[in-house]
């Protein structure tokens, strides 16, 4: 891992700088605004710390220039600032922040959030990864048509899904009667574009255990498995 700290007080770049590559992590560091963005638009880094009240380049600035880069990648940014106004805060989430960490703040806090950030980009290899050709997937007598995004009941009743809930049926289908964390079902599933919080998976995955379960209270399908994550039961059958 690489990460490149923009920071103009050069005691806290040291600061952050030795607590990471104490943990193994590769750092480089910028004293200003505009060295950072040069710095930032390098393949070899994998995330940003950045702060907001920086020289030359304002945060905000070089925040919402990467975000406008042409090759669209996405490099995850943690803001840093001494302020703390909400109004800082989601300015900095508005133009693409993925975090935001307040001064004071500890080392271990931040290596924390850096390696959250970095869980939701990361889809573990291990993982099936979609085949665009799939047509649709069936399991416990439903039906789950990818064209038309529909849900079809054992019953015959057709099930209206939102675009999260679509998005988290693809992710459990495609790694059915496997454990997945959240941090994997946001990968998966795309839902840390719309959200960036873990409570966004259990919020969808209560919406859709309403739509499948027979007794939603009482899940049979979507199972939780605590302090690991979810695990969905059925044996799934791809369809072409």
């Amino acid at each position: 891992m690489r990460v490149l700290v923009i920071e103009d007080e050069q005691k806290m770049a040291d600061l952050i700088k030795r607590g990471l590559e104490e943990e193994g992590i590769e750092v480089e560091t910028a004293y200003d605004g505009d060295v950072g963005f040069e710095a930032g638009k390098s393949e070899n880094i994998d995330l940003i710390i950045l702060d907001l009240n920086l020289p030359v380049l304002s945060g905000l600035e070089v925040c919402r220039v990467l975000r406008s880069r042409p090759d669209g990648r996405h490099l995850p940014i943690i803001m840093l600032t001494a302020r703390s106004s909400e109004s800082d805060r989601v300015a900095g989430l508005e133009l693409g922040a993925d975090d935001y960490v307040t001064k004071p703040f500890s080392p271990r806090e931040l290596l924390a959030r850096i390696r959250a950030v970095l869980r939701r980009y990361q889809t573990p290899s291990d993982l099936p990864a979609r085949d665009g050709k799939r047509r649709a997937y069936r399991f416990a007598g439903w039906e789950f048509n990818l064209r038309t995004r529909k849900l079809t009941a054992p019953d015959g009743r057709k099930l209206e899904l939102s675009n999260s809930e679509f998005s988290l049926l693809v992710a459990f289908c495609g790694s059915a009667q496997r454990v997945l964390s959240r941090d994997q079902l946001m990968s998966l599933s795309r839902l840390h574009n719309a959200e960036v919080y873990d409570r966004t998976v259990d919020v969808q995955i209560v919406r859709l255990r309403r739509k499948i379960e027979a007794d939603p209270a009482r899940p049979q399908l979507i199972v939780t498995e605590r302090g690991a994550g979810y695990i969905f039961v059925p044996a799934v059958e791809s369809m072409y």
